[in-house]
């Protein structure tokens, strides 16, 4: 059996997901409205930093496989 996503598919989600969790960090404001979720920025950050990294890898070893 066969694993249903590919390199590229995986590369794109982790894509996607850290332009996501990027973005809602730079909009995350902790003056802006009253929420009752505490959403941590600095656990935020990590998660994000985290996805972009994972990213970087699948794109070096995308670009090694080229060369």
């Amino acid at each position: 059996m066969m694993f249903p996503l590919g390199f590229w598919d995986i590369s794109l989600l982790l894509a996607v997901t850290s332009i996501i969790l990027l973005v809602t960090l730079g909009l995350l404001s902790p003056s802006y409205g009253k929420i009752n979720v505490f959403i941590s920025k600095k656990k935020l950050r990590n998660a994000a930093l985290t996805f972009s990294l994972f990213f970087l890898i699948t794109v070096f070893v995308r670009v090694a496989s080229i060369i």
